[in-house]
C-alpha cells in the first residue's frame, strides 16, 4: 500500500506547472565531472536531491544554467544550476529573473558555506555573502541583498594557513560528505517552508540543527 502512495505522490508532483515560475530555486556550485563531489558543489547536490523529490531532471539548458519547471506545492518554480563557473553565477540568476520578472524576494539560493561544521545549516531572509564568491556575485549583479538563501555547512579550513580555493575545490572526507548530504531532506523542507512564505519558520526550525554521519546512516536505515 506504502508504494500506491507513493506513486502517487510522485505523479502529483509531476504535473504541468500553471503558468510561469513565482520562485527561482538555486543551487550553486561549478559545472564539470572534475568538480563532482567537492565541497563548493554542494548547492549543486542539494537541488539535485530537490529535484529527484520532484520526479522531475535538471537538463534544459537556459539562461545559462540547466533548469527544470516544476512545482513545490502547488507553486510554480524554477530549479536553476548556472553553467558560469561559480563565481560568476550571477550572470546566470539575474538573467533568469529579469526574464520571469522575479523580484529577489522570491529568489532562494542553496550554497556552501566553509564558516559553518559540516552537517550545519544557516537559514537567512537577507545578508551579506560571507565570503561566498558565488553569493557575492549575484548580490552585486541584482543589486540586492534582499532573497533568501540556505547555507550548508561543509567544513572549516583544517589550518588558517590553508589555501580556501583548494579547500573548497576539495572532496571531504566520509564522514562530512555523510554529515553534508544528511541535511538535503531539510533543505527540501526549508524550500517548501520558504515558498510557502514561511522563511522565519524555517529559520527557526533549521538554523543551527547539526546533522551527522550518524543521521545520515539514520536515514538510510
Amino acid at each position: 500500500m506504502a508504494d500506491i502512495f507513493e506513486l502517487f505522490r510522485r505523479i502529483r508532483k509531476t504535473e504541468e506547472p500553471k503558468g510561469p515560475p513565482e520562485y527561482i530555486i538555486v543551487g550553486l556550485g561549478n559545472p564539470g565531472d572534475k568538480y563532482e563531489g567537492t565541497r563548493h558543489n554542494t548547492g549543486f547536490s542539494a537541488i539535485d536531491f530537490i529535484a529527484d523529490r520532484l520526479s522531475v531532471k535538471i537538463k534544459d539548458l537556459k539562461f545559462k544554467s540547466l533548469v527544470a519547471r516544476c512545482s513545490v506545492d502547488g507553486t510554480p518554480v524554477l530549479l536553476l544550476k548556472p553553467q558560469t563557473f561559480m563565481n560568476l553565477s550571477g550572470q546566470a540568476v539575474k538573467e533568469a529573473c529579469d526574464f520571469y520578472k522575479i523580484p529577489p524576494e522570491r529568489l532562494v539560493v542553496i550554497s556552501d558555506d566553509v564558516n559553518l561544521d559540516a552537517g550545519r545549516l544557516r537559514i537567512r531572509v537577507r545578508g551579506s555573502d560571507g565570503g561566498q564568491k558565488g553569493l557575492y556575485n549575484i548580490i552585486y549583479l541584482l543589486n540586492s541583498d534582499e532573497f533568501p538563501r540556505i547555507r550548508i555547512g561543509v567544513g572549516k579550513k583544517p589550518r588558517e594557513d590553508y589555501d580556501l580555493a583548494d579547500w573548497v575545490l576539495s572532496r571531504p572526507d566520509e564522514a562530512d560528505a555523510a554529515a553534508v548530504a544528511s541535511t538535503f531532506p531539510d533543505v527540501w523542507e526549508a524550500v517548501r517552508m520558504i515558498v510557502d512564505g514561511k522563511t522565519e519558520a524555517a529559520m527557526g526550525a533549521f538554523n543551527g540543527k547539526k546533522k551527522t554521519s550518524n543521521d545520515a546512516e539514520e536515514s538510510r536505515s
